[in-house]
């Protein structure tokens, strides 16, 4: 059975008992979000001019990222997608502590509820400003006509599923992407690197959040 655990930052994160890994950071999950999705993903496409963005994440898991880039929406229209093979049921999402640490107001509070009870390839609009997709899917089967400007990379990490790493899933969301797309991801590891080179992205090194020395972002250019 997932246990509900509390993270470092006070939020909470589940112990995946298929996997036996954590969805999120130890060390925190609201600050691995924000330094990994919300900073090196949404804040530098907003940097860049963007305001109608198309995100696809992989790894819905506790819909965490999908919250705080929900909650970070200012001046800026967001096409949501996203991808989770195996959903938590709702004794979990409805236990998690994100309202509270995050300060959600009940409107936030009701978005966040309303993606955990989205039925699969149903587009919502969570806001004027946020359109919210859910896919009940493997990344390997999922396929879309739609170009993405941010891609979120929150796969469990290559020790746990080393086929989600792979290049040839890299060159499949390269072909997803927009030309100045990004790719973020907490995972640094040189052989995923590699992978991401060899589908096109150029690749960065970034600072990582608390307790990981570095993190990801590859680019289309």
């Amino acid at each position: 059975m997932d246990k509900l655990v509390f993270s470092q930052d006070g939020s909470h994160t589940i112990i995946s008992d298929r996997f036996g890994v954590s969805y999120h950071s130890k060390f925190g999950s609201i600050q691995e979000t924000q330094t990994v999705f919300i900073d090196a993903g949404l804040d530098y496409i907003v940097s860049r001019g963007y305001r109608d963005i198309n995100i696809l994440e992989m790894g819905f898991g506790t819909g965490l990222n999908a919250l705080m880039t929900y909650q970070s929406i200012k001046g800026i229209n967001i096409n949501y997608h996203t991808l989770e093979a195996y959903p938590i049921v709702e004794a979990q999402y409805t236990e998690l502590n994100y309202p509270e640490v995050l300060s959600l107001t009940e409107d936030q509070t009701k978005g966040f509820l309303d993606m955990h009870k989205a039925s699969s390839g149903d587009k919502i609009a969570i806001s004027e400003n946020f359109d919210f997709t859910k896919h009940l899917i493997k990344i390997e089967d999922f396929t879309t006509s739609e170009k993405f400007d941010i891609i979120y990379y929150d796969a469990f990490a290559p020790t746990s599923q080393e086929e989600l790493w792979t290049p040839e899933l890299m060159a499949k969301l390269y072909d997803m992407c927009n030309p100045g797309a990004v790719l973020v991801t907490y995972c640094a590891k040189g052989s995923f690197k590699r992978a991401l080179r060899s589908a096109r992205f150029t690749v960065e090194a970034l600072d990582g959040p608390e307790g990981k020395r570095e993190m990801t972002r590859g680019k289309v250019v």
